[in-house]
């Protein structure tokens, strides 16, 4: 988990996001949150919920993409998911609780990701001596394996093709869906998971360079020196304590006072994500998950429906609501220019692969902008994705 200050992750989003302030801020606050309630005692580390986060504003202003860079400064499990692919229970589609597993199934590959790092050394050392294996055999001389080990260091050997045996990670089992077991996650049997181990662990015989051996093999021999049931509870505590989920489009869920018809629906999936964001157990295939203190922070663009228009009880679940203003072409001027990742920078470095020199002149910067700021006026605003538009046009 991050412990960067409010002001350090706002100084983070302002890299890549132009303006709104007040969502930035409310972020950030969040993510200081779950690291001063981890100081807390036991006792009152319980108590302390996250205060969730309903952000509101216009497609193309940045929801999407502070969701994305909060993801990289948390160090923590981010699911993003839309709340359009949701269906109330009972009905053919995924339920929200698949949000969970989703969530778990990601801080479990990010969990073992991390603990690679600490047997890293050691996982080397093994990928180390498989090679010398492929090269020189099994039955060589310690002389030669030295005089190969030495090669090897050297990178002499780095575009040697060998032949090695690795873990086929193919399944040949279909998933099986198991009649009457709620949701689709947890009614799905993976006949592989099942009887993976059971038959030893499948293998296939691989042909690569030495240089492509090393990513294979040095996650093979890490994965050997972790503990499954040691990632598995490491990664479901990371969920429980500092999961953050970023549900996108919660406004298409809103039941509207003015329609009916497949309202009803909507309405429950509303009501299916209530206990979601206020906090119960989920049980997956890992075992139970307490959703009690994960963050959610809800977005839309709430055209035609209202806040308002969601169910009371789950606006009283987002009592953080911001506004985020649309774009104008001041704002498009300043992230073709300010930006780390601007499209300005991505354009000359792709063109610069052609040995093609592009400059982009103030004047020609200035154009973009208003360019990608009349179209938004005039046919429809898809804020600063208009520049992409615009841009592309151009190359």
């Amino acid at each position: 988990m991050t412990d960067l200050t409010p002001r350090e992750i706002v100084s983070e989003l302002d890299r890549f996001i132009i303006g709104q302030k007040d969502a930035k801020r409310a972020v950030a606050v969040a993510l200081r949150n779950r690291w001063r309630r981890k100081q807390l005692d036991d006792d009152l580390r319980d108590e302390v919920y996250p205060k969730n986060i309903l952000m509101i504003g216009p497609t193309g202003v940045g929801k999407t993409e502070i969701s994305r860079r909060l993801a990289k400064l948390a160090r923590a499990p981010f699911l993003k998911v839309e709340a359009t692919k949701f269906t109330e229970v009972g009905y053919v589609g995924r339920d929200v609780e698949q949000i969970v597993r989703d969530l778990v199934d990601s801080a479990i590959a990010m969990t073992r990701e991390y603990m690679r790092e600490d047997v890293k050394a050691k996982a080397e050392k093994a990928a180390e001596e498989r090679v010398i294996d492929a090269i020189a055999g099994t039955d060589a001389r310690d002389g030669t394996r030295e005089m190969f080990r030495r090669k090897l260091k050297s990178g002499e050997l780095a575009d040697t093709t060998i032949e090695l045996e690795v873990s086929d990670t193919t399944n040949p089992f279909q998933m099986m869906d198991i009649p009457g077991q709620p949701g689709g996650g947890m009614g799905m049997m993976n006949l592989g998971d099942m009887f993976g181990k059971a038959l030893g662990g499948r293998t296939t015989k691989k042909r690569m360079t030495v240089a492509e051996s090393y990513d294979v093999l040095i996650g093979e021999e890490a994965d050997k020196l972790l503990d499954d049931e040691t990632v598995t509870k490491t990664a479901i505590d990371a969920v429980e304590q500092n999961g953050i989920v970023f549900l996108d489009e919660i406004d298409k869920v809103c039941a509207r006072s003015d329609a009916r018809g497949g309202d009803v629906s909507r309405e429950g999936v509303q009501r299916d994500l209530l206990p979601l964001i206020e906090g119960t157990t989920v049980s997956t295939k890992h075992g139970p998950v307490k959703t009690d203190h994960i963050l959610f922070i809800a977005s839309g663009a709430f055209h035609i429906a209202k806040p308002s228009d969601l169910l009371p009880e789950l606006q009283g679940r987002l009592p953080i609501r911001v506004e985020l203003r649309p774009l104008t072409e001041k704002d498009f001027v300043r992230i073709l220019t300010e930006t780390d990742n601007a499209l300005t920078l991505q354009y000359t470095a792709l063109m610069g692969t052609e040995n093609v020199k592009v400059r982009f002149t103030e004047d020609g910067i200035a154009a973009l902008a208003k360019i990608a700021a009349d179209v938004n006026q005039s046919v429809e605003n898809i804020g600063a994705r208009r520049l992409y538009t615009v841009v592309e046009r151009v190359f």
